[in-house]
């Protein structure tokens, strides 16, 4: 049996003629936005901005502050940070969004402290492939503290993973009152859910005292094995709590996104799906807590900066980087190419 990798199903569509069927709401509009974004380029910026399909920094993704592949907004015009922060919209909801703009924004209190490495402007756009050509492509936007990838196929609605949001500080305080909690209901709906558990529960639930430093999920990582307490050993108000909290994470992404990964999980079952917690269950109490299916993974560690700097982690074994749906259509385009 064949083995396919990114590289060589990416390879391989390029060489695949267009797609005959419609392209899905979400690539029309994600294109569009691509091409407009790409043709208010000069050439040299394009050449930074744009990379092959196949090209190996698709696949190079971190949420730490770092040079990136990709053209940076510093070095944008007004003109060309509206169309890439356009681009960047048509991929999310309206509170992820606003999400990732607080996080952005973030940099700007970090600067106070860490100095110019903290700039909410260090953040790289970068487009894989031709998103006019009706062919499978991808975009990327990468800085500190978010890495959304996406990979469209055309004719299904884009992957979306590794999907990283993070936040530091967490909460903001002003003369004693919290004044701004970015990853708010990642927290509190995860801890409602494990201070609900009896103690039998918690036996099954909680792997240690202690939380592990970071992600277990992060960069180059392979995915982690489910731990925790099944989603059939929860009560109805308990399981009613955890599909809350998956779909906080989803719900990051358009409807269309958060619908169709969602189906994905209920046709998996929602009895593979494991819970487990590590850490205090208090605020400020180093946590952290990991969801995971029969392929998905949501993962949230809060440990550094007395417990107010939070990494998450979405990761999928079938849709990292596409990775299924660019099999999908290569062989679809092969069986057309038969007939």
């Amino acid at each position: 049996m064949k083995v396919f990798t990114p590289w060589t199903l990416s390879f391989a569509i390029l060489m695949t003629a267009p797609s005959s069927r419609p392209p899905t709401q979400a690539d029309a509009e994600m294109s569009a936005a691509a091409s407009r974004f790409l043709a208010s380029l000069r050439p040299e910026q394009r050449s930074q901005a744009q990379l092959r399909l196949d090209d190996r920094e698709r696949t190079n993704w971190h949420f730490v502050p770092r040079s990136r592949k990709g053209l940076l907004f510093k070095s944008m015009s007004p003109e060309q940070r509206q169309l890439a922060e356009r681009l960047v919209a048509t991929g999310l909801s309206r509170r992820g969004h606003d999400t990732a703009l607080t996080i952005i924004g973030l940099e700007t209190v970090l600067a106070e402290t860490d100095g110019p490495m903290r700039d909410p402007e260090l953040y790289y756009l970068t487009i894989f492939g031709d998103p006019g050509a009706r062919q499978p492509w991808g975009w990327r936007f990468e800085g500190h503290h978010l890495s959304l990838n996406f990979t469209s196929p055309v004719t299904a609605v884009p992957a979306v993973t590794p999907s990283f949001f993070g936040s530091n500080p967490n909460e903001r305080r002003q003369e004693g009152a919290v004044v701004q909690r970015v990853l708010a209901p990642e927290e509190d709906l995860a801890r409602e859910l494990v201070k609900s558990l009896d103690a039998g529960q918690r036996k099954v639930a909680l792997l240690s005292s202690r939380a592990p430093a970071d992600i277990l999920n992060g960069p180059g990582r392979t995915l982690t094995s489910p731990e925790g307490i099944g989603y059939a050993q929860l009560g109805e108000l308990q399981q009613a709590l955890l599909v809350r909290l998956i779909k906080v994470y989803l719900d990051r992404y358009r409807a269309d996104v958060a619908a169709e990964e969602w189906g994905r999980i209920e046709r998996a079952g929602l009895a593979t799906i494991r819970f487990a917690w590590s850490g205090g269950l208090e605020p400020r109490q180093g946590h952290y807590y990991r969801i995971q299916g029969r392929s998905f993974v949501l993962e949230y560690d809060n440990t550094q900066n007395d417990a107010n700097h939070v990494h998450t982690v979405w990761r999928d074994a079938e849709r990292d980087f596409g990775v299924d749906l660019l099999r999908e259509h290569y062989l679809e385009s092969h069986r057309d190419a038969g007939k």
